[in-house]
């Protein structure tokens, strides 16, 4: 009887044992399902974080009347945001700060006319495009600065951010790197215009709209240097897939609806850069 009594008593604690195991796990599998995503978060809080340069002309810029930050970039994210239901807070920096800002989650995205390449895929994800362009190269209006093609680049002072695609394409050819920081386009063109640097690489309507903008200055696109056909969009960490969905699907529906084309008209002086350009690569 002892026997018996003991033998059931031990079965009776194996299972215990056992359903005690079982639960642990199913306890430790809900835990990981519920773990919160980047998107969550932002949802929880009503607000997504957004770097932006606010010196970079017409994409993100401070109105010269009312100081307000705007450009095409900034409205397309407020349009966006406004149909996410959430509020958007920038956050002004230069270029570098914006790719570490998003790394260690100061901020949630980052949108100043960033290009999409495969070397920043490879490390950040990026929203599908809404800006189609090229590159040129702005150069003095008397001489060409002496540059008849990208490969005259050699020895010429070129101006720019230190990590920008353009700036990769400058030091490839050999010129000389004059680095700013987060600097105005009047700064950038005077210098070109004076002498101090020779040559901007950087985005085609960008620079037509600088051009229009400084008529007084010794300054021009050069008519001889059009490459790198290329898109630009919303950058932000990897893996935030939940992230990346939802605004994918918003920003299809802004270029599907108009909204996106009209804001480029806007800021690009009737142009609408959400089309690609007829240009070779």
């Amino acid at each position: 009887m002892t026997k018996l009594f003991t033998s059931n008593k031990l079965s009776a604690m194996l299972m215990m044992m056992a359903f005690a195991l079982v639960m642990a796990g199913c306890s430790s599998s809900s835990e990981k399902k519920e773990e919160k995503t980047a998107w969550d978060t932002i949802k929880e809080e009503g607000k997504l974080t957004v770097a932006t340069s606010g010196t970079l002309y017409p994409t993100s810029y401070h109105d010269s009347e009312t100081n307000d930050l705007t450009g095409y970039e900034v409205e397309v994210v407020r349009e966006m945001a406004k149909r996410m239901d959430l509020e958007v807070e920038f956050s002004e920096m230069a270029f570098d700060g914006m790719l570490t800002s998003i790394q260690s989650g100061k901020v949630d995205i980052a949108a100043n006319d960033i290009m999409i390449n495969d070397e920043r895929k490879e490390k950040f994800d990026f929203a599908d495009p809404y800006k189609f362009s090229y590159g040129t190269a702005m150069v003095r209006k008397d001489d060409l600065s002496g540059i008849q093609s990208l490969e005259d680049l050699k020895g010429k002072k070129a101006a720019g951010e230190a990590t920008t695609t353009y700036m990769a394409v400058a030091r490839k050819y050999g010129a000389e790197e004059v680095i700013y920081d987060n600097a105005t386009n009047d700064q950038y063109l005077r210098d070109v215009s004076t002498g101090r640097t020779d040559v901007i690489l950087n985005d085609y309507y960008l620079q037509r709209l600088a051009v229009a903008a400084f008529p007084d200055l010794n300054i021009t696109i050069h008519p001889d240097i059009k490459f790198n056909p290329n898109t630009q969009g919303i950058i932000m960490k990897k893996g935030n897939t939940e992230l990346k969905k939802n605004i994918d699907a918003t920003i299809k529906e802004m270029l599907e609806d108009g909204t996106i084309s009209e804001i480029s008209k806007k800021f690009f002086d009737g142009a609408d850069v959400s089309k690609k350009p007829d240009v070779d690569s």
